[in-house]
């Protein structure tokens, strides 16, 4: 949640920064655009700010911009890929390779790392305030497949009309060299390119307003999701899983405390990935991710709160539990191994902030164990990625020096499995049964590093597990993952307390109870 922002301010730099050279901030870096230093990355940080300050004092003012920055969004790129399509090049399409000139892998691995499934994880905001919807049962449903069906078949248009434009000359590419448009003369941005490279006036004056777009369109939703991070920091907060300051609000209502962490982690996100080609394969596999919770979470509630009453209820959720869990499995494995060494060394590294603050408060663990466990498992894991050479690599390699694939992936489990051992045999009864109850995904993530590794989109000249075989494997860990994540689904102490106090109440409308779908 809070590495998008930072995304959109890198996308809104790239594009002004690609049009006006002069601003400096970019700068070239093996073939890849790049925000430069310090001009880019202290521009980025600047736009953190803005977006810091829209929402410690504009909620209101964000409430009713949304819907017109909405509508702006939608008529724009409507009339770009309409304007597109006086220019198409019908060579485009049955010269250079014709459909999938690079075989079908590459068409998967685009969706994960291209920004296909990044485009479309508007939904989230849907569901996120759901709960404050008239109508939960008519309204979220509405919303979460408008907000996935409007702008897939925009994007859709729009990139067959793009694919329909583009200017092999232009770019400075040779045709049909399509694995080099992310280093072309386009790639800052390439809808205005297409458009200027046209001579046309009319297309020019489109072109102008994308420019504007470059702005609106990335700050808007920048803005906006720097505030849902914040409110889920106020969530965690209520819910003790970070520190209740975390739930303090300003005069305007704003968890204030919970916006800064969000904006400063946000800001750190520009210094390991300073463009938005090597973000947003990060950002959306890092998305899926959580939304593999949602797949197991929900037959889990129905399993020991079936009884809750449900503003929303999704109905066939025995068929779209299940495929929704394993379609984002899928999305984990094309996003290809390198994605998937930053992303599960990112997630990992949380366990001991988990362990340090939450297992001791709940009272798990003594405070010495937890202590002792956490710091010696950060500072092991810390070791492992800056020692391992296959972490923050850029590619799907490893860095010269580097450990052998399987010493590395041997340590990577073992401090894993390790870690999760020793909070068990520390912990009382309630924490060992939570620490059962999550072996689940542990397998999952362990599983798909290593799929990943044989697989097509891995780094292996001649992988083990070729097309479509790396598929059917990691669909296989899924299914076998999702059985064993339901059955081991637990009744929580805080599923507990809510069924019991909604029993107490009686019957009630409006408010949600607790389970939700």
């Amino acid at each position: 949640m809070v590495s998008i922002p930072p995304i959109e301010a890198e996308a809104t730099l790239t594009y002004l920064g690609g049009r006006f050279p002069e601003t400096h901030f970019l700068t070239t870096v093996g073939g890849v655009k790049l925000l430069s230093w310090p001009t880019g990355i202290v521009s980025g940080f600047i736009l953190m700010l803005l977006f810091f300050i829209l929402n410690f004092f504009g909620a209101r003012f964000l409430a009713e911009s949304n819907r017109w920055v909405t509508l702006w969004k939608i008529a724009l790129p409507t009339l770009t890929f309409i304007f597109l399509f006086f220019i198409l090049n019908g060579s485009n399409f049955t010269s250079y390779g014709g459909f999938a000139p690079q075989g079908v892998p590459p068409i998967f691995h685009a969706i994960a790392t291209t920004g296909i499934i990044f485009s479309l994880l508007g939904f989230r905001q849907a569901l996120d305030y759901g709960g404050e919807s008239r109508n939960p049962q008519r309204d979220v449903p509405l919303a979460t497949i408008g907000s996935i069906v409007i702008p897939a078949v925009i994007y859709t248009l729009l990139q067959v009309a793009f694919i329909g434009a583009i200017n092999w000359q232009d770019m400075g590419l040779k045709g049909g060299q399509w694995d080099k448009l992310v280093s072309g003369g386009w790639a800052d941005g390439p809808l205005f390119h297409a458009l200027d490279s046209a001579n046309i006036a009319a297309l020019a004056a489109l072109g102008t307003f994308l420019l504007i777009d470059a702005a609106i369109s990335p700050l808007a939703t920048g803005w906006v999701y720097l505030g849902t991070g914040a409110r889920t920091g106020y969530g965690l907060g209520v819910h003790r899983n970070v520190p209740r300051t975390f739930t303090a609000s300003n005069r305007y209502g704003i968890p204030w405390l919970a916006l800064v962490v969000s904006a400063v982690v946000g800001c750190v996100f520009f210094v390991p990935a300073p463009s938005w080609y090597q973000l947003v394969g990060f950002i959306s596999s890092a998305a899926v991710l959580t939304y593999i919770m949602g797949g197991v979470g929900l037959p889990v509630l129905r399993k020991t709160a079936g009884a809750l009453e449900r503003p929303f209820r999704l109905r066939g959720f025995r068929f779209w539990s299940p495929v929704s869990f394993l379609a984002a499995v899928l999305i984990l494995y094309w996003s290809g191994f390198a994605t998937l060494t930053n992303v599960f060394t990112a997630t990992f590294i949380g366990l001991p902030f988990f362990t340090a603050y939450y297992a001791w408060k709940a009272g798990w663990m003594h405070a010495v164990a937890s202590t002792v466990v956490s710091v010696v498992f950060f500072v092991l894991w810390i070791w492992t990625a800056a020692a391992s050479g296959w972490v923050l690599t850029g590619s799907g390699g490893a860095r010269p020096g580097a450990w052998p694939f399987v010493t590395y992936y041997v340590v990577f489990c073992v401090l894993v499995v390790a870690f999760c051992t020793a909070v068990w045999v520390f912990s009382n009864a309630e924490g060992r049964q939570h620490v059962n109850a999550t072996w689940w995904l542990v397998w999952l993530l362990l599983a798909s590093l290593l799929v990943g590794y044989l697989g097509v989109y891995g780094p292996l000249p001649t992988p083990v597990l070729q097309f479509p075989w790396g598929m059917a494997t990691e669909l296989l860990v899924g299914i076998v993952t999702y059985l064993w994540a339901v059955r081991s689904g637990i009744e929580t102490a805080e599923i507990k307390d809510i069924v019991a106090g909604a029993a107490g109440r009686g019957p009630r409308s409006g408010t949600a109870a607790g389970a939700g779908a």
